[in-house]
């Protein structure tokens, strides 16, 4: 894995765990020579993660659509920033770009992210893993639902199974990593 795609919000949440944990994830995907890629603003988490990322000397890599520019304020200081025209075309790319994706603590944006880039890993559109940072259990709600759905039938188990998470954001960067690792081995094993 060399880049790692982060959906947060646009706003930093009402809790400091929230702010510390995305300054944290930053910094380890700096110090695991992984590279950033996220929705390219300065504010909220996202821009935490970003300042994160590169105060720790790592690159980060924006992807914004043109008419949220002035509105979430597009970070100045990126290694790259891609100025796109719509939100398909911001999480086309992003999913492009990246290795492995996570979301942290946000709102509806977030959510449908993740869970666009989880319906693809199930329809095989990519095998990339997605990764949930549960801080002070922020996505329980979502995680149950999953579940219900599982009970339901409206899941199979081993789709169930494709959602990584982990309130310690260097355990989750591993069980990302190590989901590379399975399917690599998983595609040497049949000869691919």
């Amino acid at each position: 894995m060399k880049r790692v795609c982060v959906f947060s919000g646009s706003k930093s949440g009402a809790k400091e765990s929230f702010r510390s944990a995305a300054h944290q994830l930053g910094t380890l995907i700096a110090q695991r020579d992984l590279e950033l890629v996220y929705g390219g603003a300065s504010v909220g988490l996202m821009g935490i993660v970003a300042d994160a990322v590169l105060g720790a000397g790592g690159r980060v890599i924006g992807v914004i659509p043109e008419f949220l520019v002035a509105k979430e304020i597009a970070h100045a200081r990126l290694s790259e920033l891609h100025v796109v025209q719509t939100m398909h075309e911001r999480k086309a790319l992003m999913a492009q770009l990246a290795d492995g994706f996570i979301a942290i603590p946000g709102g509806f944006g977030t959510f449908e992210e993740y869970c666009e880039m989880l319906t693809w890993s199930q329809l095989r559109i990519h095998d990339l893993p997605c990764g949930l940072l549960n801080t002070e259990g922020f996505y329980d709600p979502l995680l149950q639902l999953f579940d219900q759905a599982l009970e339901h039938q409206f899941l199979r188990a081993e789709h169930r199974e494709l959602v990584l998470e982990h309130a310690d954001p260097g355990i989750l960067l591993q069980m990302l990593d190590t989901f590379h690792a399975r399917k690599a081995q998983a595609v040497a094993s049949r000869g691919g």
